[in-house]
């Protein structure tokens, strides 16, 4: 019952969309915000990697499955994937570990039918920490990927 009533919101929220509203009048940002609040809802918007790697785990590949999933069912959206690191290592090396981590993640959203040219990638590398600290719990919750909604 609980997911037919989100379904039931989702499907008010964002017929809001299509029609002339606020959102037309301030360039799209209401309903953007509300296809990111959608997104949020039904798919989670983070992938964790181990430490020095870019491969897709096991939890992560579900994360991503139920991104993909409400992608291919909103096929007007595009995303942005945001790779970061945690602290050790160098600048550069991070940017560009950050980089294929952001890669793994959109080659694993096509491999699952999302269309390349709607997923852009950007490094973040150590430069913006979700968790601050000097420590393994700190550092795993900084090895990731973040899915955004983008601004078409």
């Amino acid at each position: 019952m609980k997911k037919l009533l989100s379904l039931f919101c989702a499907v008010i929220a964002l017929s809001a969309c299509s029609t002339l509203s606020e959102s037309a009048l301030f360039g799209g940002s209401e309903c953007e915000s509300r296809l990111a609040r959608d997104f949020m809802a039904n798919a989670e918007d983070r992938v964790f990697f181990a430490f020095d790697s870019s491969a897709i785990s096991a939890d992560a590949a579900e994360v991503l499955n139920s991104q993909a999933k409400w992608l291919n069912s909103h096929e007007d959206v595009n995303v942005v994937v945001q790779g970061y690191c945690d602290e050790r290592g160098t600048r550069e090396y991070n940017f560009a570990l950050g980089e294929r981590r952001a890669n793994a993640v959109k080659q694993y959203l096509v491999s699952k039918g999302v269309a390349a040219e709607r997923i852009s990638t950007i490094s973040y590398g150590k430069e913006r920490p979700a968790v601050l600290g000097n420590n393994e719990t700190a550092w795993a919750q900084n090895r990731r990927a973040v899915t955004v909604v983008a601004a078409n």
